[in-house]
């Protein structure tokens, strides 16, 4: 089973030689808790440092906008330090920017009345919010037709437009990340430990295998990291895996952790 793969590309990114990795847990919506976090990260980064936010970026938090705001200002101060390159950093989808791609793109939903319902029901309620939208008019173009659909959705895409570097952000997400030689593998939800990563499709951002019951190595990585736990049950570790929801966005913190080459937790910080 191929599992890894030689360089990154528009799917994947590959922080190459890092010294250490951080890695950011989902945030949702949850601009303050970002920003203290960032306070608390920025200090602590050396050289040889990388830095992957494992998506989950939008939805159920009152903050959506601030949160993208918040993110591309750290990308800024973080590719600011001396010799870091644009490779160090990396943003993954995580479910809530998996629908509101969909969202943008409701007009080709055979059923989108149902499909927007759903949407609304897991989140994506925040997200729409924060840039302009009204579900009950989502909803009545829906019932209009294709039509009615595109109209609204290419009002909501003029306004993402509205704040610099939003839609650059949201397009640019990476479905996993690859540290090192191929020694960690980054999720925001999950794999499917018997599909290669090639074939790996919404496992990444919706899981439903528990990777803490991993009994073995997804193929060559020593460990796989995510940043999405349905139970928020904060840091857990399993000798495959890493675990590092605490429940931001859902009344709990956001959790970050820094990571050797090796998979080993080092230290981890709190927003």
């Amino acid at each position: 089973m191929t599992t890894s793969a030689p360089g990154a590309s528009a799917i994947f990114a590959r922080l190459v030689r890092p010294r250490r990795i951080w890695a950011v847990a989902a945030i949702h919506g949850e601009a303050a808790r970002l920003g203290r976090l960032h306070l608390r990260l920025a200090p602590l980064l050396g050289r040889g440092d990388r830095l992957v936010y494992l998506g989950g970026y939008l939805g159920h938090g009152a903050a959506v906008a601030g949160t993208l705001d918040e993110l591309l200002g750290f990308r800024r101060l973080f590719l600011a330090r001396r010799l870091a390159l644009a490779g160090d950093i990396a943003f993954l989808r995580g479910a809530q920017e998996e629908m509101w791609q969909k969202l943008l793109q409701l007009q080709f939903a055979p059923n989108p009345r149902e499909v927007l319902q759903w949407m609304l029901d897991h989140g994506a309620g925040a997200t729409l919010e924060a840039y302009g939208g009204d579900a009950r008019q989502g909803l009545a173009a829906a019932r209009d037709g294709a039509l009615a659909i595109t109209r609204w959705t290419a009002s909501l895409r003029a306004v993402v437009d509205t704040h610099p570097g939003h839609r650059q952000l949201l397009t640019g997400v990476k479905r996993y990340a690859i540290a090192g030689e191929g020694d960690l593998l980054f999720v925001h939800a999950g794999v499917d430990p018997n599909k290669p990563l090639d074939l790996q499709r919404d496992m990444l951002w919706w899981g439903g295998v528990n990777l803490l019951e991993l009994d073995r190595p997804y193929g060559s990585f020593r460990r796989v990291i995510r940043g999405y736990d349905r139970r928020h049950g904060g840091l857990i570790e399993s000798p495959y895996a890493v675990s590092l929801d605490a429940g931001c966005g859902f009344g709990g913190t956001l959790l970050a952790a820094c990571l050797a080459p090796d998979g080993t937790v080092l230290e981890t910080i709190e927003g």
